[in-house]
């Protein structure tokens, strides 16, 4: 069964509002996919969220659990995403299908190359980053 995502209030609040913005046609699946998960995740209070659950500005470490191939990148708003320095959109297929989720959960995404079954491995969150 899929984990439930968790996401602090702020959190859920900005992606509401990029949701509900969003005009990119190239993004509507994304869209579509983050807000199903905004209607099943559990929201908390800033104070109280566990440190390994990523979100907004969090580092992240991901593994394909099928080829074990990891990847390390910054969740960031689409204005400050930049591949150069591994800052990637919260709209990207990628950064949807983890936020809100925590190390060592592993969940199934339908990415551009496949469905993929994907292990947070690490996550470090810096308000400053």
């Amino acid at each position: 069964m899929k984990p439930i995502p968790t996401l602090t209030f702020n959190d859920y609040t900005i992606l509401r509002e990029l949701v509900k913005n969003a005009k990119d046609s190239t993004n509507i699946r994304e869209i579509a996919l983050l807000t199903q998960e905004l209607d099943r995740a559990i929201i908390k209070k800033e104070n109280i969220l566990d440190e390994t659950i990523v979100r907004i500005n969090s580092h992240v470490i991901i593994e394909d659990v099928i080829t074990n191939k990891q990847m390390s990148f910054q969740i960031v708003m689409p204005s400050q995403s930049n591949i150069k320095e591994k800052k990637v959109s919260i709209l990207a297929p990628l950064c949807v299908a983890v936020i809100g989720f925590k190390e060592n959960d592993e969940v199934e995404w339908q990415l551009p190359s496949g469905i993929k079954t994907l292990k947070v491995i690490a996550v470090n969150y810096s308000k400053n980053n």
